[in-house]
């Protein structure tokens, strides 16, 4: 006897993903009044903020500009405790303000997406879950986030490995206790910068294994006093407004001068002032430093001065210099110690430039020069960035046509927002937006609200689907390259560029036009009646 098929729930709009900008989409569909639900995969709300629970995991933009602008009497009610927010504090925000705005009865835990197909005749998707529950939704949107799609190393032998082994992405909830272990740490980007002074604390011996040197600056973090709380809260809106109109959506004093036409003296003296300030100070000191080599090379080897100083080997101390990437062209980290944990005798480093990664052993680590014996071992090796979380869910078009196909030779976006022959389909700070180049609180905030009032704008109008054309949708991927390529960026081989998963295209994603001029260019749009976007009813 065949099994009942499963009934298919009917909504108007299917949001992916509960982290910060799926809860803010279902707030605002809700007061559109659309029946919305969000599925998410795991067993809580907060998205990259439940899944990253790594010794150190911290945000690298300041408290109090990574968080909702939407309700200013939720900024006035939060009180954080750090310059820097740890991850139990951002997700005690979140289920905040999930409380706060009653959205956990909008969110179906433990369902993961497993395909999104759009039926043309109806003008609308059909969502099934890996479970084989099925939705069927006229909105869709993708809130799946841009790190979200963890990758291990590119090496045989982890299933051979006798000891315990942690990814950062997916770290137990209990404590993981390393006293008294011999630990490798696998990666030295954002989280293995974060999580290894920490590791060190505990661990018998620590061995560290650099591909590639990363340029970080101090955090120096500190508790936030009720002063300078109360005084930003005062001025939230003005603040607000201005983070919006920036280039990275972090307000910073707009540079007017060439970092080569200035004293060396001076030059060195900014950037000393901003160093240790915030993820963006280096980067926005001088009108060239993203995109001349000279001018970038002038902050670049201020940093590796910076790391002499600190670390007392010189022979480590050079190893730990980035020379193979322009400063800010890898996402630049923010740390807690990371270069003066290198002093400590039971940490060693392993340049993986000289000495490539082989194979992990049933004892440990294995390059082609020795042999590590470890007893945990944890992979910091980052993400398939910008596009992995979309590429793992079998999503289909017009007539059928798969995403990935259409994404074959790189991403191609209108304004990472929407995708040609994918009706009602939108992304959250998608490839092809700011994103990842920005505070993404503030890129999330805007995207939510250009999708709730783009399917407001065409509800009024008596339309039901809203589709990007293909020529706006060249016309913007063009342009994001061209403005990329005035860049340093596409010189490095980053997760900017896909450059970290083997056979990926090989494309800046990001938009690296500014926070501000995005803003302002989606604003003229929906201003001018939405021109590169085609209404239609079903």
């Amino acid at each position: 006897m065949t099994a009942p098929a499963t009934p298919v729930r009917r909504v108007d709009a299917l949001v992916v993903g509960a982290g910060l900008s799926g809860l803010y989409m279902l707030h605002r569909f809700r007061g559109l009044g659309l029946d919305t639900v969000v599925l998410e995969a795991g067993s809580d709300i907060g998205g990259t903020w439940f899944w990253n629970r790594y010794p150190g995991a911290r945000c690298d933009v300041e408290s109090m500009e990574y968080s909702y602008s939407f309700s200013p009497e939720l900024e006035q009610d939060w009180d954080w405790t750090e310059k820097y927010p740890t991850q139990p504090e951002i997700l005690r925000y979140i289920h905040h303000v999930a409380d706060r705005f009653g959205l956990h009865d909008g969110v179906r835990l433990e369902t993961r997406v497993a395909s999104a197909h759009y039926r043309d005749a109806e003008g609308r998707w059909t969502v099934t879950t890996e479970a084989g529950d099925r939705y069927d939704t006229e909105q869709l949107v993708m809130a799946t986030g841009c790190l979200s799609t963890s990758k291990l190393p590119e090496i045989p032998g982890v299933e051979r490995f006798a000891g315990r082994t942690f990814h950062t992405a997916h770290w137990p909830h209990e404590e993981v206790d390393f006293t008294g272990r011999r630990v490798a740490v696998i990666g030295t980007g954002s989280s293995g910068i974060q999580a290894i002074p920490l590791i060190a604390e505990q661990a018998a011996d620590l061995t560290v294994f650099q591909r590639t040197a990363n340029f970080s600056m101090p955090a120096n973090n500190a508790p936030l006093s009720e002063q300078a709380q109360a005084e930003r809260k005062r001025g939230y809106r003005e603040h607000r407004e201005a983070a919006r109109t920036s280039g990275f959506g972090i307000p910073v004093p707009e540079a007017t001068r060439s970092a080569l036409e200035v004293d060396p003296t001076e030059r060195h003296a900014q950037y000393e002032s901003v160093w240790g300030r915030n993820l963006v100070g280096m980067l926005t000191s001088y009108t060239d430093s993203i995109v001349d080599p000279a001018a970038n090379e002038t902050a670049a080897e201020f940093v590796r001065e910076k790391i002499r100083g600190i670390v007392d080997d010189p022979e480590t101390a050079e190893t730990l210099c980035p020379r193979d990437h322009p400063f800010g062209t890898k996402r630049p980290c923010l740390d807690s110690g990371y270069y003066a944990t290198f002093n400590r005798e039971t940490v060693h480093l392993v340049d993986l430039k000289k000495t490539p990664l082989t194979e992990i052993t049933e004892h440990g680590v294995r390059t082609s020069e020795a042999e590590y014996a470890v007893d945990d071992i944890v992979f910091a090796t980052g993400f398939d960035a910008m596009t992995g979380s979309l590429a793992a869910i079998d999503i289909r078009g017009r007539a059928g046509r798969p995403l990935a196909d259409k994404w074959a030779d790189g991403p191609v976006t209108h304004l990472g927002l929407q995708v040609a022959g994918f009706p009602n389909l939108y992304m959250i700070t998608g490839p092809g937006s700011p994103s990842v180049l920005s505070n993404m609180m503030v890129s999330i905030e805007q995207h939510v609200d250009f999708v709730a009032d783009t399917v407001a704008h065409a509800h009024t109008r008596g339309d039901t689907v809203v589709e990007s054309t293909e020529e706006a949708e060249q016309g913007w991927t063009d342009h994001v390259r061209e403005v990329g390529d005035y860049t340093l960026y596409p010189q490095a081989d980053s997760w900017y560029m896909g450059s970290n998963v083997p056979g990926k295209p090989r494309v800046f994603m990001a938009y690296i036009g500014g926070v501000g001029a995005y803003r302002a260019h989606c604003e003229q749009l929906a201003a001018d009646g939405y021109p590169g976007f085609a209404f239609s009813a079903r």
